[in-house]
Parts: C-alpha cells; structure tokens; sequence
C-alpha cells in the first residue's frame, strides 16, 4: 500500500438508478425504487474509491462488512450519489463512514470496511475453494505436452491454424460423454500452446457439423449425470471464448441444440448454403441445458423464443439473416474461405488479437456466464419427466412424440 491514506479522506460517486439497481412494490399502482442491495454496491464502490489511489500493482480492496440504513426511497431514473469518508486505519483494514442522497437530500448512511489484499494470493484462494462444475468457465490446466491421441477428434496443426473435426460421421458427429471429454483435453493443449497455434477451425466430417448432445447416451442417464454432463458442456464452450485463439466454426452440415452452441460460441461462423440450424431440445422433452443466453445474444429475444420453443430449424441463408452466421458460401468453398480467414487473422499482432477477443467477450457482462447453471437446472427437471421419455423413445423409434395432454 502507498503512503499517504489518512483519516479524514474522503471519495464522491455518483450513479443513474438504472433498472438493474431496482426494486418494484406493489402491484397496480407500483413503485419502483432504489434497493437497499443498489445501496450497498454504492457505498461499497465509493470506499473503494478512496482507497484506489494508493493502491499498488497487483492490490485491490474487497470488502469485510457493512451496515446500511436505507432512509427514503429513490425513484428509477433519479442520480444517487455517495460520500465515503475515512474514520480508521487498523494495518491493511480501513473504516468508513459513508452517506448516501439523492436529488431530495439524504436517503442512507452506513459504516464500512475494507481490506487490502495482494491479488495473485486471493486468487490462489479462490482457485484452491472453487469445485469443479462452479462458476462459468470450465478451469482450463494448460498441457503444454505433445497433442493427445484421440478417437472422436481429428485434429490437424498446420502453419499456425489447427483444424479440429468432429469425427463421430456415423452419429452425425453427436456429442456423447466421450467427445466431450477429448474436447475438454483439447482446450488444455490450446492453452498450452498460444505460440505454436494462433486460430482453430472447427468443423465436422461426413454430412453434419454436429447433430448435438448424443440423444441416446443422454436417455440412459440418472438425473445427477445427466446434470453434472450439461454442465461440463456448457463451461467448454464458454471456454473458447477464454482460449487465446479465435475459433472459427465451418459449419457443414446441420449444427442442432449442442451442435448449434458449439458453432455459435465460436468468435466467427461460416456456413455453407446446405448448412441447417435449430435448437430441437423441446421436441425432445426438455429444455436447453446451456447455451441459450448467448443465442439471445446474438439474435435477439424474439428469435431466440423462436428456435427453443418451436423447435425448428433454419437455412443457412436464415441464420446469415439473423446474425447467427458471417458468411454462407458454397460446399466446397466452406473450408477454403474459413482458411482464408484464419490467414487474414494471422497477419494481425498476435497479443492486440488475443487482448481484443478478450476485451470484446469481457464486455457481454457476468450473466451470460452463469446463467447456464439455471438452464441446466430447468434441463434437468424436464429430464425427469414422463414427456422427456416420451421424447427420447420418439427420437429412438424415429417417430413423432405423443406428449402428455395432446
């Protein structure tokens, strides 16, 4: 910690109540208001304000406790500020007074404090109290060893791209337990291997790019498996947004429920013209178990709702429509063009490409990143359900479901 932190020091923050900070009460009228949560975060981040000037690298403050009186309530839309004030320096521990107002004058107060921790030490921490399945990205260990052996992939490593293919053709290049987890060994030789591969293309063999989450395998598992599977699923492909190589899907063929999410949680997307999209999980029994919020993201709610709850499938030329792909080229250009652009992307400065990526995938926010935890849940109630088994017995029997109550 640099010198200089004082008694008497003091930071002002000011925020719009935007809808996020709020709470609604009542029904029909209703007010929505500042939160006391909203009111916290505030004052929390105005301490954390004094404190930042003398902070050296590789420091920040996290907070101890906090105690908070909400006086009056501020409507959405409002500014509310706060003044944190310091009142104790006990060590690496400091304490704050910290008032609250609004445009009509004072509308909180609290005391607080804040402790100034080393960074790579709280980290390590964290790292050492996290199971796997927590949080929202799958904890990549880098290999910095030769590339696997493996029997559902095929990869090829020339000049700086790898060329990953899907190789379950028989199957449609659906996703069992297997390929999963020789997906998971490919993200840690990715890892560990920056310099020698720069961009990864991933695409499928035969006539699919991937059909998704293997159906079958999935009917024959208790509820805890079939959970503990999603979500090591989902965390892989919020991992190729934190792998330093842009991934580029070359999709195919057709790319259903995981499949889809395996081509749209690549950072470019090419398809060719014979290339079919959807998210055919209801049809099934159940609800996506990943994925759908950074659908949502790329093509809005109404479209969203569109493929998850209808269950149908869109043309190549509809996913370019909606945003969910770059380009669509023909059959036999998809590899070449998806080649050229990974050349394109090796010309560019490898660490402002890496940072880039990092930067623009930052930017989404935390939520999309765990809220495959809720999804995986919903997936999992609607598993255990007699429709869900309607639903697999259809798929096996290669016949339209009966679900209950038609």
């Amino acid at each position: 910690m640099k010198p200089g932190l004082q008694v008497g020091l003091s930071s002002d923050l000011a925020w719009p109540v935007d809808p996020s900070q709020t709470i609604t009460l009542g029904g029909e009228p209703a007010a929505t208001v500042f939160a006391t949560p909203s009111m916290v975060n505030l004052m929390e981040h105005a301490a954390r304000e004094v404190l930042r000037p003398f902070l050296e690298d590789g420091e920040e403050s996290v907070g101890v406790d906090v105690e908070v009186k909400h006086l009056a309530p501020t409507p959405l839309g409002a500014n509310v500020r706060a003044v944190a004030t310091v009142t104790g320096i006990n060590g690496r521990t400091v304490s704050f007074d910290v008032l609250a107002f609004d445009h009509g004058g004072q509308i909180g107060s609290g005391k607080h404090r804040r402790a100034i921790i080393q960074l790579d030490r709280f980290i390590q921490h964290v790292g050492e109290r996290t199971t796997p399945g927590m949080g929202g990205f799958m904890r990549i260990k880098p290999d910095c060893g030769d590339l696997p052996a493996f029997q559902s992939l095929k990869v090829e490593v020339n000049q700086g791209i790898a060329t990953v293919t899907l190789n379950r053709p028989a199957a449609l290049n659906a996703i069992n337990a297997a390929m999963t987890q020789e997906m998971e060994q490919l993200a840690g030789w990715l890892a560990g291997h920056g310099d020698l591969v720069r961009v990864v293309i991933v695409t499928g063999a035969g006539r699919a790019f991937c059909a998704g989450d293997d159906a079958k395998e999935v009917g024959g598992m208790t509820p805890d498996q079939a959970r503990a599977l999603s979500l090591r699923r989902a965390q892989l492909y919020l991992a190729f947004e934190t792998l330093p190589q842009p991934f580029i899907a070359a999709v195919n063929g057709h790319a259903l429920g995981g499949g889809c999410v395996c081509a749209y949680s690549c950072d470019f997307r090419v398809a060719s013209h014979g290339a079919v999209f959807g998210m055919p999980e209801i049809t099934l029994g159940w609800a996506p178990g990943y994925g759908v919020a950074q659908l949502t993201a790329l093509v809005g709610k109404a479209r969203a709702l569109e493929l998850c709850l209808t269950g149908r499938t869109i043309t190549a030329r509809q996913a370019l429509d909606w945003g969910l792909v770059h380009e669509v080229v023909s059959g036999s250009m998809l590899l070449r063009r998806a080649r050229q652009l990974a050349d394109r992307l090796l010309e560019m400065p490898p660490m402002a490409l890496r940072e880039t990526k990092r930067l623009i995938h930052a930017d989404e926010g935390a939520l999309p990143k765990l809220t495959h935890r809720a999804e995986t849940e919903a997936y999992v109630r609607c598993f255990q359900t007699e429709d869900a088994r309607e639903g697999v017995a259809a798929f096996k029997e290669k016949r339209k479901a009966r679900f209950k109550g038609r």
